[in-house]
């Protein structure tokens, strides 16, 4: 039986995208500045994959998750946890594989699945410094799912080569979620894209990417997410913070 969809915005079809990532069961965990994947996991928690393990910026594990609040770093998100995770304990976590997926965030990416948190210009010469890389290069290569999330897309953040690279991954394709589709990034067959949103096409896309990339003749469209994953993204975030963060 297909489960009924309801009418969606881009932000809560975003947010749907992003929380199919994480399976029941798994390990997840996130770094600063990102509340929408905070949405996304308190969404899977409340929908597909109640036994999933959260490992939050402030330094808990399992809190709450009542609500979306505006910073990721909230201190309530320190509420109701099972225990405190240290930064340390984190990387380690990772390094012996234990962490499945991780949300990456990037001021820039480019079509090898490069990204760049750290600055335009050029590290000797730095213009604007970006946020930092927070130990993202190298828990990129440790977790078993990396996705990279861009929410606003485009050609200044989809660039056919990043300024400074950050993060990078030689060894395998990324999935990149934007408000316009999803790609797969790097490896192989180099840049391509998995499927439009519905309110996109092609061209439109293609007029927000800098760079190259495949698509195949039968590209499908995003589905919309059910009616339960509406009304739990709707319920987590009453005050529609969402729709601030993506473009579409």
């Amino acid at each position: 039986m297909t489960a009924m969809t309801v009418d969606a915005t881009p932000a809560e079809t975003v947010v749907s995208l992003l929380a199919r990532e994480i399976e029941d069961g798994s390990v997840v965990a996130t770094g600063v500045a990102s509340p929408l994947v905070i949405l996304a996991i308190a969404v899977a928690r409340a929908t597909h994959a109640p036994g999933l393990t959260y490992l939050a910026c402030v330094g808990s594990l399992d809190p709450a998750l009542p609500e979306l609040y505006p910073s990721s770093e909230d201190l309530r998100y320190l509420d109701g946890r099972s225990a405190e995770v240290s930064i340390a304990d984190l990387f380690d976590h990772a390094r012996r594989g234990r962490v499945d997926t991780v949300f990456f965030g990037a001021a820039e990416v480019d079509p090898a699945g490069r990204t760049n948190m750290t600055a335009s210009g050029s590290l000797e010469k730095p213009r604007t410094k970006f946020p930092g890389v927070a130990g993202a290069a190298t828990l990129r290569q440790w977790v078993k799912n990396p996705v990279l999330l861009v929410p606003r897309q485009s050609r200044r953040n989809l660039v056919p080569q990043v300024q400074v690279a950050t993060t990078r991954d030689p060894s395998r394709p990324v999935r990149l979620i934007s408000d316009l589709g999803t790609f797969e990034l790097g490896g192989p067959r180099g840049a391509r894209l998995l499927s439009r949103h519905p309110w996109a096409t092609v061209d439109g896309i293609a007029e927000r990417t800098g760079f190259e990339f495949a698509v195949p003749d039968a590209l499908p469209v995003t589905s919309l997410p059910d009616a339960r994953t509406v009304s739990a993204i709707r319920a987590l975030d009453p005050r529609n913070l969402r729709d601030a963060l993506v473009g579409g």
